[in-house]
């Protein structure tokens, strides 16, 4: 019998939503797991009701957020634009025991981040969250070459840099790992460069423009990659999400999604204050 996967979002009628039920069933676990259930918080204006959604789906709607929890195996918190409300829709299914994926960004902050991973210990809730960026093909060669990378640049696109630069962040740590300490940002809205400043001197670029795409270059102490594309990235990340459900394991330590959670919020602020170095803020 196959795993039934249940969906939380702020409106279910999403880019995620509307895909991830499909590249799952395309997955190498598809015979494993289905997406069976969905709730939402409220429809999104000119959107599919939760109602219409499930029907096109073939997916049952809940009336309320207890039912959804008490019927799935496993639970996606979605909402992939709007990481304030993660901590309010995630809450109760933290507390579950049931293993929450929760989409990224995965909090406004770092205290947002630390408040429900501590939740999510504190019931022994299994608890993953990543951009999908971090399961490009390119990115997991990289880590797999010997050596400690020095210096990672990258660039991204996206409707706006608050939404998108998630992806960045997650493709620096996910080469780099932890230790960013203050970020500087320089440019507008449209056109912005910023550095992650390691405290073990190591630096981070990355470089957003609506128009970029994703990619990434890398030097290291034995081996530098140039130019690398990002493919696979939906495919992979579906991959590691379904491979979570299975072990109740997640594959990325929490204290890179806290991390990844402060620099999002410093690289925010940055855009305010172009040019000043901004500390990143690790205290609950």
């Amino acid at each position: 019998m196959k795993k039934k996967i249940g969906f939380i979002d702020l409106f279910i009628d999403e880019w995620h939503a509307n895909n991830y039920p499909n590249w799952i069933t395309q997955s190498s676990l598809g015979t494993a797991f289905e997406v069976a259930y969905a709730w939402e918080e409220r429809s999104q204006v000119n959107g599919r009701t939760l109602q219409q959604w499930c029907a096109d789906m073939k997916v049952e709607p809940c009336a309320s957020l207890e039912e959804l929890i008490e019927k799935s195996d496993c639970i996606c918190v979605l909402a992939p634009s709007n990481p304030e409300v993660h901590e309010r829709l995630s809450d109760m299914a933290l507390r579950s025991g049931k293993p929450v994926y929760v989409d990224k960004p995965f909090a406004p902050d770092y205290a947002a981040a630390r408040r429900m991973q501590k939740l999510a210990e504190q019931h022994q809730t299994p608890l993953m969250s990543s951009s999908a960026l971090r399961y490009s093909v390119e990115l997991m060669a990289l880590n797999k070459l010997p050596g400690q990378v020095q210096h990672f640049v990258c660039t991204g696109g996206g409707g706006n840099f608050p939404e998108y630069a998630i992806h960045q962040i997650e493709m620096v740590v996910a080469a780099m790992g932890t230790g960013i300490e203050a970020v500087t940002v320089h440019g507008g809205s449209q056109y912005l460069n910023a550095s992650l400043h390691y405290a073990d001197q190591r630096l981070a670029g990355i470089a957003y423009s609506p128009a970029f795409a994703f990619s990434f270059s890398a030097v290291g102490k034995e081996q530098s990659l140039l130019n690398q594309g990002c493919s696979k990235i939906f495919e992979n990340l579906i991959e590691h999400i379904l491979q979570f459900f299975n072990s109740s394991q997640s594959p990325i330590d929490w204290r890179e999604t806290a991390e990844i959670a402060a620099c999002l919020h410093a690289l925010v602020e940055g855009m305010h204050k172009p040019g000043q170095r901004i500390a990143l803020q690790k205290t609950c």
